[in-house]
């Protein structure tokens, strides 16, 4: 390779790059925006249309090809200048191979229909993708396998602020746009406003308003080192903030019992997601962990105790995995949180390490973030991949249940595997049709000539009565019939939980010798009555009235007391069908004085 031909691409780093070196990566960068936008505006045109369209004629094309337009162009616009010619071509062809063939298995794992690619492969994707891409320049640019830890703390975090600001770039360039269209209209000339609802013209300069953005970001190099400065150290202070709260939350425990947090639903989204604030804020104090970057000596102790609050934050989250999973069984959601809480489970027990071990301060981290990162690249394409698929493992392991007993075939959610767990899915439903149990048999069966999913799942539906929550008022008792009935409520599974429990009151309000049940909601009140069979439905509800103030006020004027009053217009019967009067309300707002 000649001298010229290297330096088409670059082999600088920052602003050590020649003047005419820049000007070439402009124009590679330019490039592969104005291509980013002409293919988005391609695939866009091949959604267009009815059932036929190209997307939904070949989805195992078109989901692959969306995939890759959207992150690939990441990898070209970030490398290019920063990576040695051959590193640049062959970790592109790499990245895009693999951003296409994790969309063909997402499509290629779904039963027949409309397939599409999940939202949770773009999510996963990108993580994926930005994370092997850092550790590949940092490496490549210090020409080892391995790179020194400053090196890679850099180049993340360079990327990290270089695309916020340059998305922030593409808002304000749109937001100038639409004002200069707005300025044209008011002056009978529409020309631009109409140009901007084109998508052959906005898609395109979308996308090389980004990649200018990352090449004017990239060559002010010490602008946006001293930005990055700037956003590490303010936000390296919450970390205090959020070291009590977590640090709070875990001494209570004790005292309040973890009933609470398992009822919430989603106790594991939430400590994790408490843990990951701590793990970022943390790398935000300790940077690349130089002795002139250290943090005051409050940051490092508050450093220190986070660190030692990630485990615990990560051993609830399993705690509760297990117990979700030991009920219920494995579903996809459940293993990928599985998933993050093992990466999460290499940085708590890695950052409590760095924390108690003396010697240099959270030096342990270092070498802990590294081994996180590679561990989620690895985790990330065997989740989407045949290696890990979160369908086929969640569809052997409920089969697996149903037939060692755990769950009866009554209260098997055979929908699941007709509806969310694709071909492995329908595969073992079809070899639950041919069971030697009669029931299962039967069940598998009907579920297989069903369309679509039958109202709520056996899981969900469970795990929604168990969450709805009722208080009687002072003096009244929820009646044992309706307690037991709840399954059958579909209203309430919504609108009456931990955070917002319904009021009960019982009344007779027509005057049959039967009572009623009241219900207060956010915003209504909702009327149950028992036919007589002893079954309890819904039979009307009872709108807000403004005049009543807000929703809480509505809640304590039932605790005083309900009353009736006869209907201000009577019924109305027409063609033998009554009809019911909707008084119109009028709120007239307070008048200022």
């Amino acid at each position: 390779m000649t001298t010229e031909t290297a330096n088409i691409l670059g082999t600088g780093w920052g602003g050590t790059t020649p003047d005419g070196d820049r000007r070439r990566i402009a124009i590679v960068r330019l490039a592969v925006g104005l291509l980013q936008g002409i293919v988005l505006y391609l695939l866009l045109r091949a959604t267009e249309g009815d059932s036929a369209s190209w997307s939904q004629r070949h989805p195992d094309l078109f989901a692959p090809a969306l995939l890759t337009a959207l992150f690939l162009p990441a990898v070209l616009l970030s490398g290019v200048g920063k990576l040695r010619l051959w590193v640049y071509v062959v970790w592109s062809l790499i990245a895009g191979l693999a951003l296409a063939l994790l969309a063909w298995h997402d499509i290629a794992r779904q039963a027949d229909g409309a397939r599409e690619a999940t939202f949770p492969l773009f999510v996963f994707a990108a993580a994926a993708l930005f994370i092997a891409h850092h550790l590949i320049v940092p490496a490549d640019r210090e020409r080892r396998l391995a790179a020194s830890y400053p090196a890679y703390f850099d180049a993340a975090w360079m990327a990290g602020v270089q695309g916020v600001l340059s998305i922030g770039f593409a808002g304000a360039f749109w937001l100038l746009l639409l004002l200069g269209a707005s300025l044209f209209k008011i002056i009978g000339l529409s020309f631009l406003s109409d140009l901007l609802q084109e998508s052959w013209f906005s898609l395109p300069l979308t996308s090389l308003a980004f990649a200018t953005a990352v090449h004017l970001t990239d060559v002010r190099d010490g602008l946006i080192r001293g930005v990055r400065t700037v956003a590490l150290m303010l936000l390296s202070w919450l970390l205090l903030v959020i070291t009590v709260l977590v640090g709070g939350f875990l001494l209570a425990l004790p005292f309040t019992g973890l009933n609470g947090l398992w009822q919430t639903g989603s106790a594991t989204a939430l400590v994790l997601s408490a843990a990951a604030a701590l793990i970022v804020l943390i790398n935000t104090a300790y940077q690349d962990g130089r002795p002139d970057h250290r943090p005051p000596v409050v940051l490092r102790y508050g450093v220190r105790v986070a660190s030692a609050l990630i485990a615990p934050l990560v051993a609830l989250a399993f705690w509760g995995l297990t117990l979700r999973i030991g009920q219920h069984g494995l579903t996809p959601d459940r293993i990928i949180a599985t998933a993050c809480a093992t990466i999460g489970a290499v940085y708590g027990l890695g950052y409590l390490f760095a924390a108690v071990r003396s010697g240099p301060w959270m030096k342990p981290l270092e070498p802990t973030n590294i081994l996180a990162a590679v561990l989620s690249v690895a985790v990330i394409l065997a989740l989407f991949s045949p290696l890990a698929d979160p369908a086929r493992l969640s569809a052997a392991d409920q089969v697996a249940r149903l037939e060692r007993g755990a769950v009866a075939a009554k209260d098997f959610d055979f929908d699941f595997l007709r509806f969310e767990s694709g071909k492995a899915g329908l595969a073992a439903l079809d070899r639950l049709t041919r069971s030697p149990d009669a029931k299962t048999a039967e069940l598998a069966r009907a579920a297989k000539a069903r369309e679509e999913r039958s109202g709520y799942s056996t899981q969900d539906q469970n795990a929604r009565v168990a969450g709805i929550r009722i208080q009687p008022v002072a003096g009244q008792t929820t009646p044992p019939s309706f307690t037991a009935q709840l399954g059958r409520q579909g209203a309430l599974m919504y609108a009456c939980d931990t955070e917002a429990p319904c009021r009960l009151r019982t009344l007779d309000l027509d005057n049959d010798g039967r009572i009623e049940i009241l219900l207060a909601a956010s915003g209504a009140v909702m009327i149950f009555a028992q036919d007589g069979e002893g079954q309890w439905s819904q039979t009307a509800h009872y709108s807000f009235n403004c005049a009543l103030g807000s929703p809480d006020d509505l809640a304590k004027a039932f605790e005083k007391g309900v009353a009736t009053a006869p209907a201000s217009l009577p019924d109305l019967v027409v063609a033998g069908r009554r009809l019911q009067a909707q008084p119109q309300i009028q709120c007239t707002p307070p008048v200022s004085r």
